[in-house]
């Protein structure tokens, strides 16, 4: 891999070495030594535009296990509040000799930008760019779903068939795009549930169901997954629902709404949680949560994506 922007273009073999390489990782952090040498004299560079203290500190975890040298770069505080633009900050990252960026940043396709430009020689991961796309995140939601459903058979196995409901704030989430798109090449059947404000343009183009009632989501898919989204009120510049009340009432995944779901299907939340507005506690603590799971494989999965990214020999821009 060269880099690592989104998951639509990824192919089915590309995904299936990433997870089972993230299995690999992930063995290795229940060692007491939890440090590998692989990418020892590698400097990655973890350039946040936005904040994000949960995928920066997933990310730094990451290289650090692999014995890499992180630099953390935020743009408050930086020569970027002065003024100074990508390009200018990519050639510095170069100078000092990056291996690889993480970057996160506001504006829809900025990494994109950044790999394809030729300002800079390293690889570039994608830790998150405007509504466009999180591959990490998608990538270890689907590690998580992985061991759930398969168990200690997950190394190798897709999940055809598996049927994944995605409820909340799909307008605004690169979340919910970037695993429609990953779930789809592993075989999954992927349905989104939100108010029609809160549904992307073009989004009925996509191969996904779209319903806009949660109760009826549940009972004719019979979810095997269901992922809450947050709603991201920093994104939102115009009234999308009447009251958190009523969002509550009608998109929440609350007691009752627990109970009507199969006994096998698992609840995820890429976090950070609302709790009693796009989740209860009872849902959200409850034995079917992922969470704290999410959590703990991001670290492997973005391990992973670090290893096949810098592990090689890289050639000229």
């Amino acid at each position: 891999m060269r880099h690592l922007l989104d998951t639509k273009t990824l192919t089915r073999d590309e995904v299936l070495l990433i997870l089972d390489t993230a299995e690999d990782m992930a063995a290795t952090q229940q060692r007491e030594v939890k440090k590998l040498p692989t990418l020892r004299g590698k400097t990655v560079v973890n350039l946040f535009f936005e904040d994000s203290t949960r995928t920066r500190i997933s990310f730094e975890a990451a290289a650090k296990r692999l014995s890499a040298d992180v630099i953390n770069f935020s743009a408050k505080g930086s020569s970027v509040s002065k003024g100074e633009s990508l390009k200018d900050t990519a050639q510095t990252l170069q100078a000092i000799g990056a291996d690889g960026v993480v970057i996160r940043h506001p504006a829809s396709g900025a990494p994109n930008t950044l790999a394809n430009s030729g300002w800079i020689n390293a690889g570039v991961l994608n830790a998150g760019d405007g509504t466009h796309a999180h591959p990490t995140q998608a990538l270890l939601d689907a590690f998580t779903m992985r061991r759930r459903i398969h168990g200690e058979a997950s190394r190798g196995r897709d999940l055809e068939g598996v049927s994944v409901v995605i409820v909340g704030d799909i307008s605004h989430s690169r979340v919910a795009r970037s695993n429609l798109w990953l779930l789809n090449i592993l075989g999954a059947k992927v349905s989104f549930v939100a108010p029609e404000t809160l549904i992307p343009f073009g989004a009925r183009t996509w191969p996904v169901s779209i319903y806009h009632d949660l109760d009826e989501a549940l009972r004719v898919e019979r979810p095997d997954v269901v992922m809450m989204l947050r709603i991201q009120t920093e994104r939102m510049h115009a009234a999308f629902f009447p009251n958190e009340r009523e969002y509550a009432r009608n998109w929440g995944l609350d007691d009752r709404r627990l109970q009507l779901l199969t006994d096998e299907a698992i609840i995820m939340h890429p976090g950070p949680m609302n709790r009693g507005l796009e989740i209860s506690s009872a849902a959200a603590d409850s034995p079917r949560s992922t969470v704290l799971e999410q959590v703990a494989n991001g670290v492997s999965v973005r391990m992973a994506a670090l290893y096949l990214l810098l592990s090689g020999e890289r050639g000229d821009a």
